[in-house]
């Protein structure tokens, strides 16, 4: 058995919001930011978003017994929307939260592809021996200077997930990360997994046509997520999917790109 496992796992859906103590900074860098472009922030916009910022996601995800207990040695914070303030460097932040030895970074400007990125970037430090255990963070806050339709018409919440991976023993493993890779639809990136009736196949909220046939179980993704989509659902169900399946196909489409993306995980007999 090789690869990594998931450990532990722990997801927030919309946390309670905060009063914003950084306004005027914020307001201020968004001006700065904006004005370049002859934009200007929406103060009526920002003022009444909720205002959870990264770091309250990460501080959320750590009161997790299982994440919180974790001390990896690979740790990477993923996002497609910035953080409300960018004030603070998350992933060195959530390192320290973590026991402080791992080396960090962030991936962003990905879209929704992030997430899986970060697992093929993990699995790589796996196998060359640089990381036994990997925490892989992926956050979403909604509160913008500016408006942007995917956030505001849709509506998204703020929501964040974290999947703590450990090397695959085969003994007491929960699901285990085997590839991830993207393609122009869905019928093309699920083509190339396996659909038969050993296989769930779980459809982030995004995913609305060119579907191939599936014999196996289907878990949908209730609206609201971009980034964070089918990660919440992963991190709420894995115990009981690596039980109950051999394999966890996880899918959703970029509605900004139209690409699709697909990460197969071994469960069950796997």
């Amino acid at each position: 058995m090789s690869g990594l496992a998931v450990r532990a796992a722990a997801a927030v859906r919309a946390p309670e919001g905060r009063e914003p103590d950084d306004r005027a900074a914020a307001l201020g860098y968004f001006r700065d930011l904006l004005a370049p472009f002859g934009e200007k922030p929406d103060e009526e916009l920002f003022a009444g978003g909720r205002h959870v910022r990264h770091r309250d996601l990460a501080d959320l995800l750590v009161a997790d017994e299982g994440v919180g207990g974790s001390r990896p040695e690979l740790l990477i914070v993923t996002h497609a929307l910035p953080d409300v303030v960018p004030f603070t460097a998350v992933a060195p932040y959530l390192t320290a939260r973590l026991g402080g030895r791992a080396a960090n970074f962030a991936i962003a400007q990905q879209g929704l592809a992030a997430p899986f990125t970060a697992l093929r970037i993990a699995s790589a430090y796996a196998r060359a021996g640089r990381a036994a255990e990997v925490v892989v963070a992926v956050l979403e806050q909604t509160t913008l200077p500016t408006p942007f339709p995917l956030v505001h018409d849709t509506p998204l919440v703020d929501s964040a997930a974290a999947l703590v991976l450990g090397t695959a023993t085969g003994e007491g493993d929960g699901p285990r990360f085997v590839r991830a890779h993207s393609a122009g639809s869905a019928a093309d990136a699920l083509g190339r997994e396996p659909g038969d009736d050993g296989t769930l196949l779980v459809l982030g909220p995004w995913v609305t046509k060119d579907l191939p046939a599936h014999d196996g179980p289907v878990h949908r993704v209730v609206p609201g997520s971009y980034c964070t989509s089918v990660w919440l659902d992963l991190a709420g169900h894995w115990r009981e999917w690596g039980r109950d399946h051999r394999r966890i196909v996880l899918c959703d489409t970029d509605p900004r790109s139209g690409r699709t993306h697909v990460a197969l995980f071994a469960g069950g007999e796997g």
